[in-house]
């Protein structure tokens, strides 16, 4: 019998469905699920389940068990860690993090591969599958509690070939069983548990399960116990509805275009992704949702490229306010290290005071460029500030030597305090005492002979008995410790002590230095130094973006140094494909497993879209060349020429049992989205109308998304919007290193103009760009300086030689696309 339940969805736009789950008569438990605000700690802003599950529900519960066993995420105690190893298995051979950290758990483990597969088909098991990555608490919590059990460790390896999964590595089959979790439950997140039969079809499917039963629900060892009874007795049942599962799937998960079909009318689209954007809008703090809030980049970069083309309207000025005003709070919220620089995964409250402390690289990506937007719109240096501060904290402790750079910081470290057992925060929050030990000296001419620790106390919120609240602290980690947040502006602080604006930002600065050295002397949280090619493509954005806005060649030089280890490290060019991942090895050499891991279709979308903005950037065409190199392999390796777009994964590979395309916008883009934009840079860069026409056919496949669902895909409207308004062509022609071009270009980068292409002519007929554009030929340098050409279709404006004249030309064009 089957229980009817509530659950609400951990995804960024989240809603509430039904979820069928597991009841006494197949798992031995009763009670009610419990909601646990630590219940989100490892999700991502995972993608939406596919939109019609009617048909999947219907022959689940026509089954004798439900597919999916969500249970709400325990608290789980700090076990003692083991310097010595009792148990080795396989994964000390690999080089992820993630599977490195269970090398020494008492369970079987295998990789993902052909060996498990075969032993599973030759001993005839069923599979365990784990996915997680080597940052995610919970992924930690489930670890200590049973994969360290002795007696857990023997089920699982006498009864099941157990295959343990890094889902930053492999992307593709995490979201194949994340889609199967989701759809059969309505929920998801990691760690996520799946078993399958042999041939890789799942059956039963959860998170989180503590390791005994608790409270009235199962733990999982009671869950393994009665999924090897119904394994012996009722396999049939469980292989049938494994395969009319992955049927239902299918079907439910396809996108795809109809013959003829256009993409939907970019206006339309927009004003309902920001009348939904605007219905989930928090007005106090910014954001999305009440708690937890997730940064969600894509809709901030969508309301400020909204607003670039409504800016007339009350529209387009609610949506710039919306956008502001959260990137604002955030930068003043907890969520922002202001000791350390970057920011933390998302905020467990409203008010982005206390965050999960996770540092992922690709919100610092998103972040830096979503901040040197909003000051290219506002002019506001305090953006411009908080863009080089993610800079400067990703430079400093997620680089690589090689120029790669690393993927994510963890949230847990062992406190300053000592002892075995890891704590959320540990690293980065304070008590009182140790802020006023710190900074003692009395501030001269300071009110009340305040010292530096009283001014620095008052600005960020510090209380003597910890500023985290108990409900943002279920398991007690956190207690009298403080976790900075801006309170007050530097000019009310300074007139709260009677100094000037100058000396009490001068006193703050060198509080925050010296708390900086200190944390440098803590315990460390564990670095995932595995290198992806997506997020180093984001990243790549990252640095180009804010050196060309700010005009900074020391960031310039470092998206160039990105660039080359992405060529050097992460290309094979011998078979022409991205490989997905290196590590960084004992001598910190970059190493590569055999056989490495081909790249997907994030890998090869969003190091294109890096290239191309290193282009614009430092208008190099190499970086040009090789992005029309990496776009012509992402269509041969993805492109679907029946339904249109792209298949998030090569669909040679008979492993993944889904061919599915991304189609959310969540912690990191859809790829599908960032190619749609590519796609259109590139025909206008090489004139390939091809591109252009595959573009509007990936734009038709999501139609219904688009239409229905906008606040889903808020970076593919963009792409939308692109298409709507038709990119301008920015041609200067001068030489690259000259002053009077330089200052063309500085015009240029100094506003937002989300629908432009920018290039570079010298009038060598045998350039690259001249090659593929010949009309670039004719247009020529006045009077010996450089010259700017504002173009659509690449029918031209005059010619212009003075920046501020430049600058007015594109304000005023973006003034025209309001009367398209």
């Amino acid at each position: 019998m089957l229980r009817l339940a509530w659950r609400r969805s951990p995804s960024n736009n989240s809603f509430v469905e039904p979820v069928r789950l597991l009841t006494a008569a197949f798992i031995g438990a009763d009670g009610q699920q419990q909601s646990s605000r630590a219940h989100v700690r490892c999700f991502r802003q995972i993608p939406h389940p596919p939109k019609d599950r009617s048909s999947l529900l219907q022959l689940l519960s026509a089954c004798c068990l439900s597919p999916s066993l969500f249970m709400s995420m325990a608290s789980g105690g700090e076990g003692p860690a083991s310097s010595q190893h009792k148990h080795t298995n396989r994964l000390a051979k690999e080089r992820s993090p993630y599977l490195l950290q269970h090398a020494h758990n008492p369970v079987d483990w295998y990789p993902w591969g052909q060996e498990a597969f075969q032993k599973a088909k030759t001993e005839d098991k069923p599979i365990f599958l784990s996915v997680g990555y080597s940052t995610c608490h919970w992924c930690h919590v489930m670890e200590r509690e049973s994969f360290e059990d002795e007696e857990i460790g023997k089920i699982l390896s006498d009864n099941f070939v157990c295959i343990k999964l890094d889902r930053e590595e492999r992307p593709d089959v995490d979201k194949v069983y994340m889609t199967f979790v989701q759809a059969t439950s309505g929920g998801g997140g990691w760690p996520m548990s799946v078993w399958l039969t042999p041939d890789l079809r799942p059956f039963i499917g959860g998170t989180y399960f503590p390791p005994r039963d608790h409270g009235g629900r199962p733990g999982f060892k009671t869950v393994l116990t009665r999924i090897i009874e119904q394994w012996q007795n009722n396999r049939p049942a469980l292989e049938s509805s494994g395969e009319r599962i992955l049927d239902a799937l299918k079907k439910g998960t396809a996108i795809t275009a109809n013959p003829g079909e256009s993409p939907p009318l970019a206006p339309d689209v927009a004003n309902r992704c920001f009348q939904q954007l605007a219905h989930s809008y928090e007005e106090e703090y910014g954001g999305f949702r009440d708690a937890p809030k997730f940064p969600s980049p894509v809709n901030l970069m969508f309301l400020m490229s909204y607003w670039s083309v409504n800016r007339s309207t009350s529209e387009g000025v609610e949506a710039l306010q919306m956008a502001m005003h959260t990137l604002r709070m955030m930068a003043l919220g907890g969520i922002h290290d202001h000791v350390a620089q970057g920011f933390h995964r998302y905020s467990t409250d409203s008010s982005w005071h206390v965050p999960h402390f996770e540092k992922m690289l690709y919100d610092q990506a998103q972040l830096a460029v979503a901040y040197i937007t909003a000051f290219q719109v506002s002019g506001e240096q305090f953006y411009a500030e908080v863009a080089k501060d993610v800079l400067r904290y990703v430079s400093r402790d997620l680089s690589d030597k090689s120029g790669g750079f690393y993927s994510a910081e963890d949230a847990d470290s062992v406190p300053v305090s000592g002892g075995l057992g890891k704590r959320e925060g540990a690293f980065c929050v304070w008590t009182t005492s140790e802020v006023r030990e710190l900074l003692p000296d009395v501030v001269e001419g300071a009110t009340g002979a305040a010292t530096q620790a009283d001014i620095f106390i008052h600005h960020y919120g510090v209380k003597e008995q910890g500023n985290v609240a108990p409900e943002q602290d279920p398991h007690g980690e956190l207690q009298g410790q403080n976790v900075l947040i801006v309170r007050y502006s530097v000019e009310l602080t300074a007139a709260r002590f009677g100094i000037t604006v100058e000396k009490a930002n001068q006193l703050l600065a060198s509080a925050r230095a010296k708390m900086a050295e200190v944390r440098n002397t803590r315990p460390r949280p564990h670095l995932d130094s595995k290198m992806l090619a997506s997020w180093n493509g984001l990243m790549l954005s990252a640095y180009a973006r804010v050196g060309a806005v700010l005009g900074d060649e020391a960031l310039l030089e470092r998206a160039v140094q990105a660039a080359n280890f992405l060529r050097e490290h992460l290309w094979d060019a011998e078979h022409q494909i991205i490989l997905r991942s290196c590590y960084r090895g004992d001598q910190m050499e970059v190493q590569q497993i055999s056989p490495p891991i081909p790249g997907f279709l994030d890998d090869y979308a969003f190091i294109v879209c890096g290239l191309l903005d290193l282009y614009e950037a430092t208008l190099q065409t190499e970086w040009l060349q090789w992005a029309e190199e990496l776009q012509l392999r992402q269509d041969v390796l993805f492109w679907d020429d029946q339904g249109g777009g792209f298949f998030c994964s090569n669909p040679s590979d008979g492993t993944v049992l889904l061919q599915l395309k991304e189609d959310q916008d969540g912690a990191e883009p859809s790829a599908n989205s960032v190619s749609a934009s590519n796609l259109l840079r590139m025909s206008q860069y090489t004139g390939r109308q091809d591109w252009l026409q595959k573009s509007q056919q990936l734009l038709a496949a999501f139609s219904d998304r688009l239409t229905r669902v906008p606040i889903a895909l808020p970076e593919m409207v963009r792409a939308l919007m692109a298409q709507h308004y038709t990119l301008k062509q920015v041609v200067i022609c001068g030489h690259k290193d000259a002053p009077d071009t330089a200052s063309l270009l500085s015009a240029v980068n100094s506003i937002f103009l989300p629908y432009k292409v920018l290039m570079l002519t010298d009038g060598n007929p045998e350039s690259f760009l001249c090659q593929r554009l010949p009309v670039l030929s004719s247009m020529v340098q006045l009077g010996g300086v450089a010259t700017a050409y504002v173009c659509q279709d690449f029918t031209c404006s005059l010619p212009v030689t003075d920046p501020q004249e430049l600058r007015r030309l594109l304000l005023d064009g973006t003034m025209d696309m309001q009367t398209q």
